[in-house]
């Protein structure tokens, strides 16, 4: 293969643009949100800081929105996500607290700290793991089901905390508030590791083709000898793993854990799923367009900031940034795809 073949052979990314035009309108949001950010604000929307201040900030409703997705791929939806996440990250702290003392040497915490991380995702997958089976064997509806769960999960952790903030004594802040190389956010660095994960199984594994299948035709998955109540449970198991992930970076990004940290997130990250392309049906959905939602959010609810806070001195404007692109793109593919169906 000669350099130029290289040149001119097109990426996988080049190739889901040119096959996903949900991908393209993101893509080109992404980047027009980001020119006029940068000419609206030159002196602190491109800079260094900014791009670290950013790439600190999304990365657990990233994950989230992976988590959903997951879900949302078989037809189903997980709205306990959030709670798993809270439930995981207290039984992590109440770890910590219990088995590192003040004075306790490096071995000692390094293994208690490695003993927290397990029982964080141990407990997403058993979360998970009871969501799945409701599902796929009790046969209950995906959204009254982790609605439930939810409750649930939340409850135990009320009960187990009596309402109070766990803190982990500092034991995870490594996690949650530093850099790699004092550039990238090490949770920026666990999402892009997340998010590489999963693309690779939902393209590469006969697990991922099971989950497309079964949201595009359950009946067909059914009759192609796939083991539906299996592939669905493996998926809901899939999800509390990643919320517990989030967990950990929740118990490091805040020194604590409580039951009712981050209640807005759930509707945040199913609004990054659907903006992404994935299809609420089942059966759609690439990780490509969770990682152009979230950044093509993250940069106009950031420049939007910074641009109500100079004419005003008002800031969070996220949740009505989001809101608005939401609706604009989802205006935008419905009648491209009428315009499609009449040609």
């Amino acid at each position: 293969m000669t350099v130029q073949d290289v040149l001119t052979r097109p990426t996988q990314w080049t190739r889901l643009l040119i096959r996903d035009g949900n991908l393209v309108r993101l893509f080109i949001a992404c980047v027009l949100i980001f020119v006029t950010m940068s000419l609206l604000r030159p002196a602190v929307f491109p800079t260094i800081e900014n791009f670290r201040s950013m790439g600190s900030q999304f990365p657990e409703i990233g994950i989230l929105a992976i988590a959903i997705m997951i879900a949302m791929l078989t037809g189903g939806i997980d709205l306990s996500v959030v709670s798993i996440a809270n439930l995981s990250g207290v039984l992590a702290a109440l770890f910590i607290r219990a088995v590192i003392p003040a004075d306790a040497p490096p071995v000692v915490v390094a293994l208690g700290l490695l003993g927290a991380i397990v029982i964080a995702l141990a407990s997403g997958v058993l979360f998970g793991l009871i969501n799945g089976l409701l599902v796929a064997r009790v046969g209950l509806t995906p959204i009254l089901a982790t609605l439930g769960t939810m409750t649930l999960y939340t409850g135990i952790n009320v009960v187990i905390t009596r309402g109070n903030a766990v803190f982990a004594e500092n034991r995870l802040v490594f996690i949650g508030n530093t850099y790699l190389f004092d550039l990238i956010p090490i949770p920026l660095l666990i999402f892009a590791i997340v998010a590489a994960a999963v693309s690779v199984i939902l393209n590469k594994t006969g697990f991922g083709l099971k989950l497309y299948l079964i949201g595009s035709n359950e009946k067909a998955a059914r009759f192609s000898g796939i083991d539906v109540p299996k592939t669905l449970i493996g998926a809901y198991v899939l999800s509390g793993l990643l919320a517990a992930i989030v967990a950990i970076i929740f118990l490091g990004r805040n020194n604590s854990a409580k039951w009712d940290f981050a209640p807005s997130y759930v509707l945040q990250a199913i609004l990054v799923a659907v903006l992404a392309g994935v299809n609420p049906a089942g059966g759609s959905g690439r990780i490509a367009g969770i990682v152009l939602a979230i950044l093509a959010l993250q940069f106009i609810s950031t420049g939007l900031n910074m641009l109500l806070l100079a004419v005003s001195g008002g800031q969070f404007f996220r949740e009505f940034a989001w809101g608005a692109l939401l609706l604009i793109i989802m205006v935008i593919n419905y009648y491209s795809e009428r315009r499609r169906g009449r040609t």
